[in-house]
């Protein structure tokens, strides 16, 4: 036998005795009871049920990083839809995607006056300056996606910061990837350093892909903002580079995946085919059609967008009547082609059908 062919032989011997394992197939049946928890219905709502009435006349600003990202876009939806319902009146100032275009709008934001601000997708620590102005000014803020973790972020005054629990959004996302490919992926992990969260989320992938004895091809650290330019370009370089060891791409946020599949295509893979693209969040509109189409996305763990604008209304309706946070951490939705019809899913949106907008109403006495 010839020596190439003794080690492929001793190789796939090898994985196949791991396969067999006790502590292979735990790992695996552990990995699908994740991927079926979070893909199944959100029917019951288990947010809050009490807190203050509405506050009557509020002017509400947000400042919001990106509206091309699905995500935000999402979010800020949901802020206003909730605003009209409490009785809010909303302006949306949008950075277009850079430092300086944040730090222009959070200006103008101080500059109206407004009886709270609301952060939508940047790390808060980033316009510390400008939100230790609206502290001394007695402006509320609340946020989504200003931090890792969920609630307070009182260093730089955050009254509460509204997410998933991102560390369960990436152990989902990783855990898809470990059972679709058969116990032995080879990832590549895209993220963008320029977010606390995205590194946070990007690393408990990759600690989970690794606990569960897959491979980390790379983690590629390349800009949101850029991903349009960046990403054809990449995928491609990557196909060179890594071929068929190539299974599943993971990626911290959608966008990565908007301007992927024309490359993939382009090597003559089909829209089902590997690589696989799978996001740890946000669920947006574009995510979804890809999934439906089977058109180089296979998974989303989408968060519930139009929700946590509404928690984000309430939230802040919280901080204006001095009340504590309401403590409540929005659910997340592992979304596939076989689930993407429900709990929003033909609006292209993870929006569950629990009740939430009536449950928030209530609430507020409207």
């Amino acid at each position: 036998m010839k020596r190439r062919d003794f080690l492929a032989t001793t190789a796939a011997a090898a994985f196949g005795l791991m396969l067999a394992s006790p502590a292979f197939a735990d790992a695996m049946a552990d990995a699908k009871a994740v991927v079926e928890k979070y893909a199944s219905k959100v029917e019951k709502w288990d947010g809050p049920t009490g807190g203050p009435k509405a506050a009557e006349g509020k002017t509400v600003v947000v400042v919001a990083a990106d509206m091309k990202n699905g995500g935000i876009l999402g979010v800020v939806n949901g802020i206003e839809e909730a605003a009209a319902a409490i009785g809010w009146k909303v302006t949306v100032l949008d950075s277009a995607g850079s430092i300086e275009g944040r730090t222009a709008s959070f200006g103008q934001a101080l500059t109206l006056k407004p009886g709270g601000i609301i952060i939508t997708g940047f790390d808060a620590v980033e316009q510390k300056p400008a939100m230790e102005e609206a502290k001394k000014a007695g402006i509320p803020m609340v946020a989504w996606h200003a931090a890792p973790a969920v609630g307070p972020v009182e260093e730089v005054g955050v009254f509460a910061n509204v997410t998933t629990d991102a560390m369960e959004v990436s152990k989902a996302a990783a855990d898809y990837a470990f059972v679709d490919a058969g116990g032995k992926p080879g990832v590549i992990i895209f993220t963008d350093s320029t977010y606390a969260i995205a590194i946070a989320k990007a690393d408990k992938m990759k600690a989970e892909i690794e606990a569960l004895g897959g491979t980390v091809l790379e983690y590629v650290d390349t800009p949101i903002a850029e991903t349009s330019q960046r990403m054809p370009q990449l995928t491609t370089t990557l196909l060179q580079k890594y071929g068929e060891q190539w299974t599943h791409s993971l990626a911290i946020n959608d966008i990565y995946f908007d301007f992927m599949g024309p490359s993939l295509a382009a090597a003559g893979i089909a829209g089902d085919g590997a690589p696989k693209s799978v996001a740890a969040g946000d669920g947006s509109e574009s995510a979804y059609q890809r999934i439906r189409a089977r058109q180089y996305q296979s998974v989303t763990v989408a968060e519930p967008l139009n929700l946590q604008g509404w928690q984000l209304v309430d939230e802040l309706n919280r901080a204006f009547a001095g009340e504590q946070w309401s403590g409540y951490v929005s659910p997340l939705h592992v979304v596939t082609v076989d689930n993407v019809e429900f709990d929003g899913g033909p609006k292209n949106s993870f929006d569950p059908d629990n009740g939430y907008r009536d449950e928030y109403k209530k609430i507020w006495g409207k």
